[in-house]
C-alpha cells in the first residue's frame, strides 16, 4: 500500500494550529495574555527560522494541560475548532486528501504539533493515521510536559521509521507533502517530495532538486 504522508500546519491549515492554539488561550482569558503572547510568537519565529528548541517550546504550550481538568480542555478545544481551525481548512487540502483516498493510498498526518491540539483536526480531515508530538499522561490527566521523541525536524523521520515497522510499511513510492524548512529530513527520504506554499528556504531547495512545488491556497507557486 502506497503512503501519502501531510504535513499540517501552513499544508492542509491555511495557518499554524499551535501558534493559534496560544493565541486562542490568550484571547479568551486562559492564560496571562501579554506574557504568554510575547513567549507564543518568540517561540513560533524560531520554528519559522528553523532553530526552535521544541523540547522548550512543548513544555510551554503543554504547562496548560497539566494544570486544567479534561472536561475544560474538551470544552475549550470543542470551541477553539469552531472559532479557529474550520476557517483554516483548505478545500484544495481536503481534495488532495481525498485523491489519495481514491487512489487506495494510506494516509497519515505527521506533525510537530501535540496530539492534544491535533487529534481533533486529524479526525474532521477524516485522517485515521496521526504522528504528532507526544503529551505525557498519568492516570487520564496530562502532566503539562512533553512525552518521547518530538515530531519535529529529524525526529519526524525517527518517528515514522519506528511506525513504519510497527505497521509493516515502507516508503516505496510514498508521498510526503509540506511548507517547512523544517520538513527536510524527511522530504529526502520518500520517493514524491512535494512543497506545498513553501516556506523561502523550502521553495528555493524544491527548485534546486527539481521537487514540484503546488499551491493549496488557489494560485500555482511560481518557480
Amino acid at each position: 500500500m502506497r503512503l501519502a504522508l501531510f504535513d499540517l500546519d501552513n499544508t492542509l491549515l491555511a495557518g499554524d494550529s499551535d501558534h493559534s492554539w496560544g493565541e486562542f488561550l490568550c484571547r479568551h482569558g486562559h492564560v496571562d495574555a501579554s506574557a504568554y503572547q510575547a513567549r507564543n510568537d518568540a517561540f513560533y519565529a524560531d520554528y519559522c527560522a528553523g532553530k526552535l528548541d521544541v523540547v522548550a517550546y512543548q513544555n510551554f504550550s503543554q504547562a496548560i494541560l497539566g494544570r486544567t481538568p479534561m472536561a475544560v480542555l474538551a470544552q475549550w478545544h470543542a470551541q477553539f475548532m469552531a472559532e479557529v481551525i474550520e476557517p483554516l481548512i483548505l478545500p484544495e487540502g481536503e481534495a488532495l486528501l481525498a485523491q489519495h483516498r481514491s487512489q487506495g493510498d494510506q494516509l497519515l498526518i505527521i506533525t510537530a504539533t501535540n496530539r492534544f491540539v491535533t487529534g481533533p483536526i486529524a479526525a474532521r480531515l477524516g485522517v485515521e493515521n496521526l504522528l504528532a508530538t507526544e503529551c505525557a499522561m498519568q492516570d487520564g490527566r496530562y502532566l503539562g510536559r512533553i512525552s518521547g521523541i518530538p515530531c519535529y525536524q529529524q525526529g519526524k523521520v525517527t518517528r515514522l521509521e519506528l511506525w513504519l515497522q510497527e505497521q509493516g510499511l515502507d516508503l516505496q513510492d510514498s508521498y510526503f507533502y509540506s511548507d517547512s524548512r523544517n520538513d527536510l529530513p524527511l522530504l529526502e527520504r520518500v520517493s514524491h517530495p512535494v512543497a506545498v506554499d513553501p516556506d523561502d528556504v523550502l521553495r528555493s531547495t524544491a527548485r534546486a532538486r527539481g521537487w514540484p512545488a503546488i499551491s493549496l491556497r488557489n494560485s500555482l507557486v511560481q518557480g
